[in-house]
């Protein structure tokens, strides 16, 4: 009976490593339910949800993806690392792992492609640009993100301003009616530090001037040339980002391996 005592006190599951894997992972699992409520939530107010063949309709990108994608990610993860530390259920630890581990994998990957083939990647960058461009009186939640976008590089179009004419409700052709013809966004115009209220209108008719003119009232440089910029200027900032973001997710990994091992240690001495 002692020796048998001996093996079970030396075998134990440890309560820093189960409850710090449960602590970290419902973390993640209420911020993924959070994302995923707000993205119903915006999917709802649109009417998505209520005919889900729309989903297919918008032309460019619909933001919402985001919250849905990085919300069930985050959920699904949660859940698993959380339950699994919980109930020290070993099947959704190692489900917490190797779904871990693949994203490490693929963000790893994504990074030596992007490295390697930069100007392939800015060729999809303005492919997927312009392509929003053309959609962003279609989406509400696009046409923010653009506008946003376009405010925080001091942008305008993928290239430049003249990437509107992609848009049919900005295009100088004689055929279109829209007030905004041979206009820009508001987001493109230069912001004026006395005005309080923005105005919106400040973009219309601007591109029927030369280059030199639209210079006092709009940004003139593409938002692919000034993404770049920006990239250059913060590339310590965002590679510390990737780097703690990949570290949390080895520490996580590590975490659950470790009491998996410890689950099983203690199973092997019943």
């Amino acid at each position: 009976m002692s020796r048998k005592h001996h093996h079970i006190k030396g075998a134990e599951v440890s309560c820093c490593v189960k409850y710090f894997l449960f602590g970290f992972n419902i973390t993640f699992w209420l911020l993924g339910a959070a994302f995923l409520g707000v993205g119903l939530w915006a999917w709802a107010e649109k009417g998505v949800l209520s005919n889900l063949s729309s989903i297919t309709d918008l032309g460019g990108f619909d933001p919402v993806w985001l919250f849905i994608v990085v919300g069930g990610v985050m959920f699904v993860l949660g859940f698993a690392g959380c339950i699994g530390a919980l109930r020290e259920n070993t099947f959704l630890l190692k489900f917490f792992s190797v779904f871990l581990g693949l994203i490490f994998f693929l963000e790893l990957t994504a990074g030596i492609l992007a490295f390697v083939f930069k100007d392939w990647i800015k060729d999809q960058l303005n492919h997927f640009i312009n392509n929003n461009v053309k959609a962003y009186r279609d989406d509400i939640d696009l046409q923010n993100l653009i506008d946003f976008a376009q405010e925080y590089w001091s942008c305008c179009g993928a290239h430049g301003p003249d990437d509107w004419n992609l848009n049919i409700y900005f295009n100088c052709t004689d055929l279109n009616p829209s007030r905004e013809r041979c206009g820009v966004p508001f987001s493109c115009c230069l912001k004026d530090p006395a005005e309080d209220v923005i105005n919106t209108q400040c973009g219309y008719d601007v591109r029927l001037q030369g280059d030199l003119d639209r210079q006092k009232y709009i940004y003139t440089k593409g938002c692919v040339g000034q993404f770049e910029k920006w990239l250059q200027d913060n590339l310590i900032i965002v590679a510390g980002i990737f780097v703690g973001i990949a570290l949390l997710q080895i520490f996580g990994i590590c975490l659950a391996q470790n009491l998996v091992s410890d689950v099983r240690a203690v199973k092997a001495n019943w």
